[in-house]
């Protein structure tokens, strides 16, 4: 089966829309299908050993450019340029989020007769406003998919809400990789020493710096979670605009030495960092179904979340292995983590039986597997080997 992937990101992006394309055509390539990618060159660093990559440079978007247009136009001339003859050969395309490659990649499918899913993580759900002025492509292309993926069940009820009832809507959670396994209270030490951190109590955030990523409030709940655990130490993993404001509030805050700011890492280091945290946290203003707390769910280690839709959807999952707060309310906040750490309690054994039936990479692909046989040209064989 020859499956095109479109997506505006491919690793070393450390987002969900780089992640599940690059997982689902490792998976596929496993099988004996042959995946290809359409995608923007990385935005972090050079760009991982991938093969099969048409790498479509971004559109430039200056003022001149976003009042003629004329880089828009451009880019749509370059992805129909490089991308037209993959995309009429594929059985299946698979479309990921939305912007200028995944919407003008939608209308070439449709306008080639070929089936394509199109995989909505989020912020295209939240922020959905119609276009009155201009061509609507994401909603063009949303309705023309053959189906549609959402990556939690809360966001697929918001699209209903707005107006964006149609057939073959579908909630598939995203995967957890097997790097991330449970690690027991002492599992979990030896994690913490062969990271070198020497603080008897972790915390670690792994998330984008930006402000929907809620660091800024967990740097203001740290001052009364060490109070009351004065020897603990926060690692936040994640690139962004935002690093020097961050260190700039953990200085004022008095707490800038029982802070790390990690920077980008790749997924086999936040899997050990997971590993070795008491609590993962994640103050988001808003997620759809943050991959990153279920993989520390994984790896033994209870979540601390806002009440964002994402972090209420994984409590109602996974019960009392994810304690809620309200979003930017630091006390709140520092009063659960403090709870957490006085329980020093690892994942009950019903979360991990979740993750194994819902959310390993066979149980994902399956229900891509199955979507793909159902809408392609082909069909589909077997889950990943």
């Amino acid at each position: 089966m020859n499956i095109v992937h479109v997506t505006p990101h491919l690793p070393p992006d450390q987002a969900a829309n780089a992640l599940l394309p690059f997982q689902l055509g490792e998976w596929a390539r496993a099988r004996g299908d042959s995946p290809l990618f359409v995608a923007h060159p990385p935005q972090h660093g050079a760009g991982a050993a991938i093969d099969g990559v048409i790498t479509i440079p971004r559109t430039r978007r200056g003022p001149l450019q976003r009042t003629l247009r004329l880089g828009s136009l451009a880019g749509a001339w370059r992805i129909r340029r490089d991308a037209s003859d993959a995309i009429r050969r594929a059985d299946i395309v698979h479309i990921h989020s939305n912007g200028l490659l995944p919407e003008v990649a939608a209308a070439m499918a449709a306008g080639a007769g070929t089936p394509f899913v199109l995989t909505m993580y989020g912020t295209e759900i939240w922020h959905y406003r119609p276009k009155r002025l201009g061509p609507d492509l994401f909603t063009r292309a949303y309705r023309a998919a053959s189906a549609v993926t959402f990556y939690s069940r809360r966001l697929l009820d918001r699209a209903r809400e707005l107006g964006l009832d149609r057939p073959q809507m579908h909630a598939i959670y995203p995967p957890v990789a097997g790097t991330f396994v449970h690690h027991d209270s002492a599992a979990r030490d030896r994690a913490r020493a062969a990271l070198g951190i020497t603080a008897r109590r972790l915390l670690v955030n792994v998330k984008r710096l930006h402000p929907l990523a809620g660091q800024r409030v967990l740097l203001d709940a740290m001052p009364a979670v060490l109070r009351e655990h004065p020897d603990t130490h926060l690692v936040i993993c994640g690139a962004g605009a935002l690093l020097a404001d961050l260190q700039a509030v953990a200085r004022s805050a008095g707490v800038e030495r029982h802070v790390t700011f990690a920077g980008l890492v790749d997924n086999a280091q936040v899997a050990r960092y997971c590993a070795a945290a008491d609590v993962f946290v994640l103050p988001s203003l808003l997620e759809a179904l943050p991959t990153v707390a279920v993989e520390a769910l994984a790896a033994g280690t209870p979540v601390v979340s806002s009440d964002n839709p994402g972090g209420v959807e994984l409590q109602g999952v996974f019960g009392e292995d994810v304690r809620v707060v309200p979003r930017e309310d630091a006390a709140a906040l520092a009063a659960a983590i403090a709870g957490r750490l006085r329980d020093a309690a690892r994942t009950a054994p019903a979360t991990q039986a979740t993750i194994e039936a819902r959310f390993r990479a066979d149980a994902v692909a399956r229900q891509y597997w199955d979507l793909y046989a159902a809408i392609g040209r082909r069909g589909a064989g077997g889950p990943p080997r």
